[in-house]
């Protein structure tokens, strides 16, 4: 794992959706240990899987002002107040939009309301965090850095999951206009686009993480904190050149195997 210096992301406030659990909580404690000064965990509820208030407890133990706030990322109000939140603590300066859901299923039995939760949760969600942290970015006068999390299904097609990699093509697109629209305004937006990650969305969720990865160039799944170090990198000064982008943490899947079923 990379040892990050901790003045990198010094005085910086973060907001992550989707934070109490998988990659947005190991999100969360690598931008602590980057120096990050505060750090909102936004979610449905504090306590699915590891559990929103256990994260805060951690980050505050490293030294981080942290807080806890449960929204629904299909909500424009909620994600106000979770900026909110963030700007009380100094002042937003990275968001990563995380929380998603995915579900294995057939194109054909797809329900309109599973297929209406994936894209208002994936893409809405996103957007809506996206915009209402760089609205305060731009109402306060700063600069800032917004990564959103897309997939490598977002690239390749996919009979198991058809209308996750819809929603995370939509992702990858919106980052691309986002970054358009936002880098004159001093605000950089990149995409991190996973493999399969063990997280409890993989290995209990779905049966992804039964994925071979002796088929994967580096022969091994991808953790969270593979995940989170891609993120703490867009979102620090070490890419302050960096905007409209798609970084890849697959271990190599979505060039070696381009025909794979993969999400």
């Amino acid at each position: 794992m990379t040892s990050w210096s901790p003045d990198l992301l010094a005085g910086q406030v973060a907001v992550i959706t989707g934070g109490a659990s998988g990659l947005g909580r190991a999100t969360a404690l690598r931008l602590a240990d980057a120096g990050a000064a505060g750090v909102v965990i936004a979610d449905l509820e504090s306590a699915p899987r590891e559990g929103g208030e256990d994260t805060v407890s951690l980050l505050s133990q490293r030294g981080v002002a942290a807080e806890f706030v449960s929204c629904d990322v299909r909500s424009a109000g909620d994600m106000s107040r979770v900026i909110a939140a963030a700007e009380d603590l100094g002042g937003v300066g990275i968001a990563v939009p995380a929380a998603g859901v995915l579900r294995m299923e057939n194109v054909l039995d797809v329900p309109e309301d599973d297929y209406a939760q994936m894209m208002d949760v994936n893409v809405k969600g996103t957007f809506l965090t996206a915009q209402a942290a760089a609205r305060a970015m731009v109402d306060g006068g700063r600069s800032g850095a917004i990564v959103t999390i897309s997939s490598v299904g977002g690239v390749l097609g996919s009979a198991s999951m058809p209308t996750y990699n819809m929603s995370k093509g939509a992702v990858r697109m919106m980052t691309y206009s986002l970054a358009a629209s936002l880098g004159p305004l001093g605000i950089r937006v990149n995409a991190v686009h996973p493999g399969v990650i063990e997280t409890a969305m993989t290995t209990r969720d779905t049966d992804l993480a039964g994925e071979d990865a002796s088929a994967l160039p580096l022969r091994r799944m991808g953790t969270p904190d593979d995940v989170a170090d891609a993120i703490v990198y867009l979102a620090s000064p070490l890419a302050s050149y960096v905007t409209g982008t798609s970084l890849f943490v697959d271990g190599g899947s979505h060039s070696t195997k381009p025909g794979r079923d993969f999400g």
